[in-house]
């Protein structure tokens, strides 16, 4: 693999650019497969979004994750990728790419839950049918995370200096007032639970309470699934026989006369006790009985 090569690229990378390539290679494969086959739009996407209905979540569970790689368009991808990548470096400069990654899939978790949960009890949505579709709840939690954990960090945007809190307080207050209108309620309401979820996140953790510390080991679990395993090659070692029978006649020489030496100090102690035994004698003696 050449340093120059795209998947040597992709390898080295870090998490961030690595989920942007992502969703932008499956945004071009489902635009470009639906175009040159004449596919319906939701033909290749179907089994991948998060459907509204429990039912119809069992047959495809896996869409609770799937679902935040899909996206419906240009500035619908354009968007979520921008914010990714401007929340995303306030998290993966305080820390590790793993926690990135347990913040912006259970975001995307939690919001996609919000979202069935929404359009099962809502009469607003009952008699609606729909899906979800988008990385902006995951997106939504790293700046709910963000904006808890480093609430004053500096944001300047042109001429106008603002704190990052200032920017997570706009998005909430703008989904809030879009969600007034039901369009597209059911995905603000998605959007509004990823924020909440990076908000708890952020809150726990400054308790010093790590709520998704398990995700991050279930993540290393299934990153080592795909790993192999470097097998150490094996290593034959040849020993001189000489020198191997000259030192087993050196110890077997040694250990025989440390032994007299305890033997000749046991009888002394037997004979006029131990406090006939000298402070080298005593000292010996100690010595010997933690080596044995």
């Amino acid at each position: 693999m050449t340093q120059g090569s795209l998947s040597y690229q992709f390898k080295t990378a870090d998490i961030i650019t690595k989920l942007i390539v992502i969703n932008v290679l499956i945004f071009l494969v489902v635009i470009i497969a639906t175009a040159l086959f004449q596919l319906e739009d939701n033909f290749l996407t179907q089994w991948f979004v998060l459907p509204e209905s429990f039912s119809h979540f069992i047959t495809q569970p896996w869409s609770i994750v799937t679902y935040n790689f899909i996206h419906t368009g240009f500035w619908h991808i354009l968007f979520n990728m921008l914010w990714l990548y401007f929340f995303g470096r306030y998290v993966t400069n305080l820390f590790s790419e793993r926690r990135f990654l347990a913040i912006y899939l259970l975001g995307g978790i939690a919001g996609g839950v919000l979202y069935m949960i929404s359009y099962n009890i809502f009469p607003a949505f009952v008699s609606t049918v729909g899906t979800l579709q988008g990385a902006s709840a995951a997106v939504m939690a790293l700046m709910g995370f963000s904006a808890t954990y480093s609430p004053n960090a500096p944001i300047r945007i042109f001429t106008i200096n603002l704190k990052l809190w200032h920017i997570a307080m706009f998005f909430i207050l703008w989904n809030l007032v879009s969600l007034s209108t039901l369009k597209n309620a059911g995905g603000i309401l998605a959007h509004l639970g990823g924020a909440f979820f990076g908000y708890v996140y952020a809150r726990q953790l400054l308790k010093g309470n790590d709520i998704g510390n398990w995700f991050e080991r279930l993540l290393e679990r299934i990153v080592a699934l795909f790993t192999p395993k470097k097998k150490k090659p094996f290593k034959k070692v040849h020993r001189n026989k000489t020198t191997q029978n000259a030192s087993q006649r050196f110890n077997k020489e040694t250990k025989t006369d440390y032994q007299k030496q305890v033997d000749q100090i046991l009888d002394k102690i037997g004979k006029s006790g131990y406090e006939s035994l000298t402070k080298e004698e005593k000292d010996f003696l100690f010595k010997a009985g933690k080596e044995n």
